[in-house]
């Protein structure tokens, strides 16, 4: 709405209309070489968005009138403010430079303003372009995520800011802050278990510090038995068979001794589960413990099992001492998927 449709006025809008008249009329005529030095705006005008803009402009004694103005609308008149803005007050008035001030300046300020003089009755202007800066701020950006191996994944990062930042995405992983695309999207396919863990979106466009968030990928793949070794003990010592799997979720083992389930307890056994590592324990060994016992590692996605051997002083051990990953027989297989499928 113009300064008329506020102040319902009539001699104010005939005021408003010469005063337009006066200063806009040739419509922008701008200074050129060979032109007195006056008006003479600031170059182009660059603040931050809530900074203070001034825009100042040169003048000599011989003008009789001067304006500031945005676009055709009339900000000041000399010391008259036509403005209805709070934000935007005079700062200096005098015979040689003529200066407002912008508050808290905002986009919808950016844009030409003009400083208009009248001398020798010849108007002339001079024109200078603010220019508001945004600092970058990410608006929307995808929440952590659990997916299985193998699927494909989306992340998305949307910024703001002025200049239109730059989005990056960083893979922050255990082997390095590694590189991976600059671009709103980060599409993977085909994800891997090594691709899991926090991946970084960084908005940057030089105004300001980078708003950084961070998205995590958890990955869900299958148990593989990495470290299962052979044990040798004598009768009456004590011998202990670990088994360590990794799993996302993480594994449950079970133990087994040809068609037996073995549990804490049970023959003088303890079994004890922490985490990756499971542990079979005989606290006094005798000859009917030594033998092949099977590690099965489970999680809703598959299972795995190990051979691993419990063996005396002088037995001769065929293979390495390694997690043998054969297939467990059927009686085991029907044990375990009778296990798995009552508790799933």
């Amino acid at each position: 709405m113009g300064v008329c449709g506020y102040l319902f006025l009539p001699w104010k809008c005939l005021v408003v209309v010469s005063l337009r008249l006066l200063f806009l009329v040739p419509t922008g005529v701008p200074v050129r070489s060979g032109d007195a030095t006056f008006p003479k705006a600031m170059d182009n005008v660059t603040v931050r968005q809530g900074e203070s803009a001034t825009l100042r402009c040169t003048i000599d004694d011989r003008v009789t009138r001067v304006a500031w103005l945005n676009r055709s609308t009339i900000l000041y008149a000399g010391n008259d403010k036509w403005s209805i803005d709070p934000r935007v007050i005079i700062l200096v008035n005098t015979p040689t430079q003529y200066s407002i001030m912008i508050q808290n300046v905002d986009v919808y300020d950016e844009g030409p303003y003009t400083c208009s003089v009248q001398t020798d009755n010849h108007p002339k202007t001079s024109r200078v372009h603010l220019i508001v800066q945004v600092p970058p701020q990410i608006m929307n950006i995808s929440s952590d995520i659990t997916v299985n191996e193998g699927s494909s994944v989306t992340l998305l990062c949307l910024a703001i800011g002025r200049p239109e930042p730059t989005v990056t995405w960083r893979h922050l992983s255990v082997k390095g802050q590694g590189f991976v695309s600059e671009d709103e999207y980060l599409e993977i396919s085909d994800i891997k278990r090594d691709q899991s863990g926090e991946y970084e979106c960084s908005a940057l466009n030089d105004v300001a510090a980078p708003d950084v968030r961070k998205v995590k990928i958890t990955v869900n793949y299958p148990p593989y038995i990495s470290k299962a070794k052979n044990t040798g003990v004598s009768v009456g010592q004590k011998g202990i068979l670990s088994c360590e799997a990794s799993a996302v979720p993480m594994a449950e083992f079970q133990w087994f001794k040809e068609d037996t389930r073995l549990a804490t307890g049970l023959d003088g056994v303890r079994i004890e589960n922490k985490g990756r590592m499971s542990t079979l324990t005989f606290f006094n060994v005798s000859e009917k413990d030594y033998g092949n016992y099977t590690c099965v590692a489970t999680n809703k996605l598959g299972n795995t099992n190990a051979s691993i051997t419990l063996y005396g002083p002088g037995a001769v051990i065929d293979g390495v001492n390694s997690a043998s990953r054969a297939l467990a027989c059927l009686w085991l297989s029907g044990t375990f998927f009778a296990h798995f499928f009552i508790k799933f």
